[in-house]
């Protein structure tokens, strides 16, 4: 059963991928900038422009080059950069290491602060101490990454000089771009686990094992904690993705070289390889996260089953 699910996702995996690389390169191929004036410059004549295009295969139909894309894919090849010369497999194999790290680090440091700001306060309903740590979360989920990235960076490294401006390459270049992304993170976690504490705490197994006598803190931890953790094992799996894709404000305020700053310098220049290439490891990850959510789930509640 395990592998004809597995067969099942992973071919689920590759369409939507399909679509994600096609809606993608449709969207690209209707935006009015040129790359072919990108890379010729200002002041190249149109002849000049007229070349490149056709070197590149713009100058051909949208179908033509959507084929030699997915051709390309399936050989593993994302193609060549425009501007960088290089082959974006290179260049975002660089980047990802970074990406890598800062995404882990602020998962773990995102969970540790909402699970326990959210468990605190599913054991305390309706209290002043729950109202004070949702207010927090509130905050924390509204606050924009850019405006909380700024005030850590003037607290913490202008200020008070404990860590740096920015850059990369030590663990004190890692504290603040972390807890920057770990803010609204935290805030998403503590009232999902505060909503599923608070559904499970109600459930007639939980007064069951009250009743006979348990302690609360094993009721809490052997009966309540894992069949609330379902729901945050699936945020997990989409958050791999998320931070894949959308820490391209972090890395720009804070000069961390990863795929998000990539990314973006891609968009300025209209280097559309390197945007396919982003758009789909970041669809990747997105795919590869959901799917080890979907496994782990049954290891926390065995009453799930893979179908």
């Amino acid at each position: 059963m395990m592998f004809a699910y597995l067969v099942k996702r992973l071919f689920g995996s590759a369409m939507i991928l399909l679509g994600v690389s096609l809606i993608t390169f449709v969207l690209l191929y209707a935006v009015p900038a040129d790359p072919a004036r990108q890379m010729a410059g200002r002041s190249a004549s149109t002849e000049t422009v007229k070349n490149i295009r056709v070197q590149l295969g713009l100058d051909q139909p949208f179908y033509i080059q959507y084929k030699k894309y997915l051709t390309n894919l399936v050989h593993l090849d994302l193609g060549r950069s425009y501007l960088q010369k290089s082959e974006v497999s290179t260049l975002i194999a660089a980047r990802l290491p970074a990406s890598l790290l800062l995404m882990a680090s602020a998962i773990s440091l995102e969970l540790l602060l909402g699970l326990t700001l959210g468990v605190i306060a599913s054991l305390r309903p309706n209290t002043k101490l729950d109202q004070s740590l949702m207010l927090v979360s509130f905050i924390g989920v509204s606050a924009p990454q850019f405006v909380v990235g700024i005030l850590l960076l003037y607290l913490f490294a202008v200020k008070l000089a404990w860590f740096p401006i920015g850059g990369y390459g030590t663990w004190e270049h890692l504290v603040l771009p972390t807890m920057t992304l770990a803010v609204l993170g935290s805030g998403w976690y503590s009232r999902m686990m505060r909503s599923s504490m608070l559904e499970v705490l109600h459930q007639d197994y939980v007064r069951t094992a009250q009743a006979k006598g348990l302690s609360s803190i094993r009721v809490v931890l052997v009966h309540v904690m894992p069949n609330a953790l379902l729901p945050i094992i699936a945020m997990v799996g989409l958050d791999v993705g998320i931070f894949m894709s959308g820490i391209v404000v972090v890395e720009s305020v804070f000069g961390w070289p990863g795929i998000g700053q990539l990314a973006w310098q891609a968009i300025q220049r209209v280097d559309i390889p390197i945007i396919m290439g982003v758009t789909l490891v970041s669809a990747c990850a997105i795919v590869i996260g959901n799917l080890i959510a979907d496994l782990v789930a049954p290891l926390v509640d065995p009453r799930i089953k893979l179908r």
